[in-house]
């Protein structure tokens, strides 16, 4: 038994996580799933990545290209005029950028133009002299978990165990990035939900993030707005409707220890992701008090 003068010794305050990055979305594409014509005037685009850092990104990942699912592909030359204009001028004010494409000549046109990321939804497979871009220019990688193109993408969703073969398939892309001589610290990877996965794979994937963390790998989420989040939601709700469980996801992520997320509400993100800082200082914070 204890005796009555004895207390028991406080836990261990843990030293907070690393903050977890936003990423801010801007398509300047004509068919995106959420956001698609909203900014594909090149001032509207400009004007949008910058109110995505005053709203808290810390990067901001510009497109050109659509992968919702059953998106055609666009030639290098439309890719490249939407968003060439953006990146530049938003890197020439001091934004990091990303760029969301497939294709090396975008990526190393982008890079010239101040891209700091490269987020390829392939991993790097469409293009098979994106590795060489990235090992040459030495920017930032995120290899995603794909296992096609958007419009035969679905047909693809066939899984033993979604979040092991996940994992195993996405270590095997960064190993053969690592073998064409892309530094590991170059690398960031990503589950790729919505790619060749339904809703039971996606949440499968969130659930068991620790997987792809064993990796060893920084791990960027991209939930924001897609499909597999609307069965959470009445018939009728619009793609803004799909924000408030997009910030939850964002949460748990950054709970999980992701690097990033990556976010259209950017402002809703930030401040929840504000929330869950403080409150995890606050828990590795001991309090001495008297009697304690």
């Amino acid at each position: 038994m204890v005796s009555s003068g004895a207390h028991a010794a406080p836990p261990t305050p843990q030293a907070p996580r690393h903050r977890t990055l936003i990423m801010g979305v801007l398509n300047v594409t004509p068919d995106s799933f959420s956001d698609g014509g909203d900014y594909l005037d090149t001032e509207a685009a400009i004007k949008r990545g910058m109110e995505l850092v005053e709203q808290g990104a810390d990067i901001v990942d510009v497109g050109g290209e659509s992968t919702r699912p059953g998106a055609a592909r666009v030639t290098l030359e439309q890719e490249q005029l939407r968003i060439i204009p953006v990146v530049g001028a938003l890197a020439r004010a001091g934004v990091t950028v990303s760029v969301d494409t497939m294709n090396a000549s975008t990526a190393l046109q982008s890079i010239d133009y101040g891209a700091k990321y490269i987020n390829d939804v392939s991993g790097g497979i469409a293009d098979f002299f994106m590795a060489r871009v990235i090992r040459e220019s030495g920017a930032t990688f995120i290899a995603s978990h794909w296992r096609g193109h958007s419009v035969e993408m679905d047909a693809q969703a066939l899984y033993k165990d979604a979040p092991s073969d996940i994992s195993r398939e996405l270590g095997e892309r960064v190993a053969a990035l690592i073998a064409d001589d892309i530094r590991p610290e170059q690398l960031i990877v990503d589950p790729g939900l919505g790619f060749a996965k339904n809703a039971e794979h996606n949440w499968q994937m969130l659930g068991r993030l620790g997987e792809l963390k064993a990796l060893g790998f920084p791990l960027l989420v991209g939930a924001s707005r897609k499909r597999f989040l609307s069965s959470l939601l009445p018939d009728n709700a619009t793609m803004e409707d799909r924000d408030a469980a997009t910030v939850a996801v964002s949460v748990l992520a950054a709970q999980a220890g992701a690097w990033g997320v990556r976010v259209h509400a950017v402002a809703r993100t930030y401040a929840a992701l504000r929330v869950l800082e403080s409150w995890e200082q606050g828990a590795a914070t001991r309090v001495q008090e008297a009697g304690l």
